[in-house]
């Protein structure tokens, strides 16, 4: 059996819409509890946390009702990043951790992803089997066997102490003024805390969510106002998080975004410098020329899937404890089990501490390649095997960028939409082949 509802991060879609709806969840409690249950050994327990969308209250509710339902008991953690549920899920010794979140995505989606026991994502067989509760009815357990739920005081805390431990003891930030952008997500009030009681003067920004205002004009996918505020503050650098604080992408002190790419090649240089990196993994979007910076280096790379999951199996598969995507999800697995951005955060931060060097000098050991990517919203399952004349214009495009470059076109796993990327040398041409080739899309599929 194929999956129905899961995507390559849980399952998300607009609020109201099947199957982000309250009765459907309610149901997905149900069966998760049902798969975790059967494969618990003593306490049945999840943990559950959320981001700061409105949404959350009613998916929070419908999970419990169903977990319990199913006889599981839950430890709710309330607006918490969703690396923060899967370090927890693991200091709980919990069957999984499941998190309410649709990542960067405006206010009015949401979706629900989950952890296993070990803090990694699920493995397929598990989310197959929640699939194939889903095609039941409920049956609520009798009364002597149903869940109880409790609340996690201390959530918070335990979080913003794990991030600091994750540096070497005597590590500091003092001296370091830095603007950090919270998306009026999840890492409001975790993040700033953590740069601040390791010595930084933070000057924080879009830290009052209200339900609606998450990802809004802030945070990693809108940068413009944080860059602003770095330069106007005179600060040394800017931190920008997404929605549920598993995203990062910094603004140095000349007010110059740097992306995941960048960050995850000013740590990689810096752990082989210490001879601590083996490797990195990067996916089918990570920029060419980190790949040529690295390998110059002599640090391997390979490229997996999109996707934090396939990164983290690909990092698993060749024993390497560094990965991440040019969005600004970094896996540091020495460290955590999942993209956290907080401690890759902290990364880069030791890093620039380490060498005494600003971020704008780390970043240039990595020639940057020009990459333009355009979106294509479509209408219908895209296969490029199916559509002659995007194969003829993807192969046209290649054959003008010869070896100095690439074409990728990429269905989106969470929206009805084909990724169009192009990269190259020369900016000019990029720019011109990826709106030729997204023109086609448009009009086959689009």
């Amino acid at each position: 059996m194929g999956r129905k509802f899961f995507g390559t991060d849980g399952i998300r879609g607009r609020v109201g819409v099947h199957p982000i709806t309250a009765d459907f969840v309610l149901k997905l409690g149900w069966a998760a509890g049902k798969v975790f249950s059967e494969q618990a050994q003593g306490r049945k327990l999840i943990v559950m946390g959320k981001d700061t969308r409105v949404s959350g209250y009613m998916f929070e509710s419908a999970l419990q009702a169903g977990l319990i339902a199913g006889g599981v008991d839950v430890a709710l953690l309330g607006p918490m990043p969703t690396p923060a549920i899967a370090y927890l899920t693991r200091t709980f010794r919990a069957q999984a951790g499941i998190v309410i979140s649709a990542s960067h995505n405006p206010y009015y989606d949401n979706g629900i992803k989950f952890f296993g026991g070990d803090g990694f994502k699920l493995p397929d067989e598990v989310e197959l089997a929640i699939e194939q509760y889903l095609q039941n009815d409920i049956v609520t357990e009798e009364s002597s066997k149903l869940g109880k739920a409790h609340r996690v005081p201390d959530a918070v805390g335990r979080y913003i102490e794990f991030c600091k431990g994750t540096l070497p003891a005597g590590s500091n930030l003092q001296g370091l003024k830095l603007v950090v952008d919270c998306a009026n997500g999840a890492t409001y009030h975790t993040a700033p805390s953590v740069f601040r009681e390791l010595g930084a003067e933070v000057v924080e920004m879009a830290v009052n969510p209200d339900g609606f205002n998450i990802n809004e004009n802030c945070g990693s996918t809108k940068p413009a106002l944080l860059q602003e505020a770095v330069t106007s503050q005179g600060a040394d650098m800017g931190i920008a998080f997404d929605g549920d604080g598993d995203r990062v992408l910094f603004v140095d002190h000349k007010g110059h975004m740097v992306d995941g790419d960048e960050l995850l090649f000013v740590i990689a240089k810096h752990r082989h410098q210490q001879g601590e990196c083996s490797g990195v993994a990067g996916t089918l979007m990570s920029n060419f020329g980190m790949e040529i910076s690295l390998k110059e280096l002599g640090i391997p790379f390979f490229r997996a899937k999109v996707g934090d999951r396939y990164v983290i199996e690909a990092m698993r598969e060749r024993k390497w404890q560094l990965g991440g995507e040019s969005s600004g999800h970094i896996i540091c697995s020495d460290l955590t089990t999942t993209g956290d951005a907080v401690v890759a955060a902290l990364q880069v931060l030791y890093a620039m501490r380490e060498t005494d060097t600003s971020l704008n000098d780390l970043k240039k050991g990595m020639k940057k390649f020009p990459q333009k990517m355009i979106n294509v919203r479509i209408k219908q399952n895209f296969k490029l095997e199916n559509f002659p004349r995007i194969q003829e214009a993807v192969a046209e495009a290649e054959q003008t960028l010869g070896d100095r470059g690439r074409v990728l076109l990429r269905p989106s796993g969470t929206e009805p939409l084909v990724r169009v990327m192009v990269e190259g040398e020369d900016a000019k041409l990029v720019d011109e082949l990826v709106t030729r080739v997204a023109e086609v899309v448009t009009q086959e599929v689009g």
